[in-house]
């Protein structure tokens, strides 16, 4: 779920776009790429926890989706200070900053288990996610920036790839880490007395410490890494070009529609993703083990990861807009389908929605950012923040499984997609396409 930073400006000077064209950047693009990787097993390792932290602490669905709740925020609080932040002292810079903070949001995760406390769980998913807005803000601009223009898009479609890697690989690798043990259920649970309860929460809470040191420790060095490496220096653009008179964001249709496609999107996918466990978990559909569950999660992900690679040609060839409707059609399709179905005919069609995810950010990014001149720099920043839907939607879809059952609690993805078909056919043309056909 790679996204621009919301700062990154049109109206660059000529020799920095002169010298960038001229230079051969695959070193210091293969270093940054590292940090999408990074964020993006990160950001995917939610999904283990999420489960874990029900079990622990008890939670409804609707309480436990605080965990997306708190991460997904700081792409809505963060966004803009951030981008201050990478005009007044560098993408590079920025670059380590956003991966201290992450760091500390990681070792956080020690204390919020020792004490088992599910509001520090919370602060640190805060703090953590700050972070990773951080590294959203100047690594995305930077890679954009770093090389020929015509080929910013291939630049940044491999490293979302490499994004992708990451959120594939953090549900094995969590679900094998935390996930050893297998929960209590709920009726042995209230047969245990307050002081064994207690006891029982810090030992299924402690599976938590040794992989965020891990992760805590690989983002200090990371952060020395970027540090210490030499990359191009890329000043961020404090001025924009001249804007057309009268022109401003409110006034291109696509931007606007486009943001509320990325509210939907996320929303559906993160929605998606992070329930997984817990519905391959139901008796209905597969009966799994939460441990069992979470190898299964790297399928949803893994296939968004394929979906990019295939899916950067075909943009290439088709319309951006008939593409993305059809992939919403298939994945509101298929998610209508594993809810009428049972089984692991449900669980599977359930994880091929990820494959039709895949070229819907980038393409409704691209999208709403269309004919916006020198205010694409604001638009950015709008489609950015709109990233808190999944902060948003999980929290309403997990209200909606604690009244009708997880089963059919994904009909919310399904409005999701039928927005993003709405907004592929009509809501994305442009203002020369809209009022060319009055």
């Amino acid at each position: 779920m790679a996204s621009r930073e919301i700062n990154a400006r049109a109206g660059l000077s000529e020799p920095i776009q002169s010298a960038t064209a001229a230079q051969n950047y695959s070193r210091p693009l293969a270093i940054v790429t590292t940090l999408f990787f990074m964020w993006g097993f990160l950001t995917c390792l939610n999904d283990i926890l999420i489960p874990h932290l029900k079990s622990i602490f008890d939670l409804s669905y609707a309480r436990v989706m605080l965990v997306q709740f708190a991460f997904f925020s700081a792409y809505f609080l963060f966004s803009v200070p951030w981008s201050k932040v990478v005009n007044t002292i560098g993408y590079k810079t920025t670059m380590v900053v956003g991966l201290l903070t992450m760091a500390v949001g990681a070792f956080l995760f020690l204390p919020a288990a020792s004490a088992v406390s599910y509001p520090l769980f919370l602060t640190a998913l805060l703090v953590l996610a700050a972070g990773i807005t951080g590294l959203q803000v100047s690594a995305n601009p930077y890679v954009d920036l770093l090389g020929r223009p015509e080929t910013a898009s291939s630049r940044l479609d491999l490293t979302q790839a490499f994004n992708s890697l990451g959120t594939t690989l953090a549900p094995k690798i969590g679900g094998l880490l935390i996930l050893s043990a297998a929960p209590l259920a709920l009726a042995q649970l209230q047969q245990l007395t307050p002081e064994a309860l207690h006891l029982y929460r810090v030992q299924q809470a402690s599976s938590i410490k040794m992989p965020y040191t891990v992760i805590g420790v690989a983002l200090l060095l990371l952060a020395v890494l970027i540090g210490v490496s030499k990359l191009p220096k890329i000043e961020a653009a404090n001025t924009v070009s001249e804007q057309k008179a009268n022109d401003s964001i409110w006034q291109h249709r696509n931007l606007l529609l486009g943001a509320l496609g990325i509210f939907a999107y996320v929303g559906a996918e993160v929605s998606i993703g992070s329930f997984l466990v817990n519905y391959f978990g139901l008796s209905e559909i597969a009966g799994f083990s939460a441990k069992t569950a979470a190898g299964y999660v790297s399928f949803y992900w893994g296939g968004s990861m394929i979906g990019r690679f295939l899916g950067a040609p075909l943009l290439q060839r088709l319309k951006p807009g008939y593409l993305l409707a059809l992939c919403a059609i298939a994945a509101g399709a298929l998610v209508m389908a594993s809810m009428l179905l049972s089984g692991h005919v449900a669980m599977w069609t359930i994880l091929a929605v990820g494959f039709f995810n895949s070229i819907m950010f980038p393409t409704i990014f691209s999208l709403g950012e269309a004919e916006l001149g020198s205010l694409s720099g604001t638009g950015s920043g709008l489609l950015n923040m709109a990233i808190v839907g999944g902060a948003v939607l999980p929290v309403i879809q997990g209200a909606i499984a604690d009244s009708v059952g997880l089963h059919h609690a994904f009909v919310l993805p399904v409005i999701c997609y039928l927005y993003i078909l709405y907004y592929a056919l009509q809501g994305s043309k442009p203002n020369s396409e809209r009022y060319g056909n009055i």
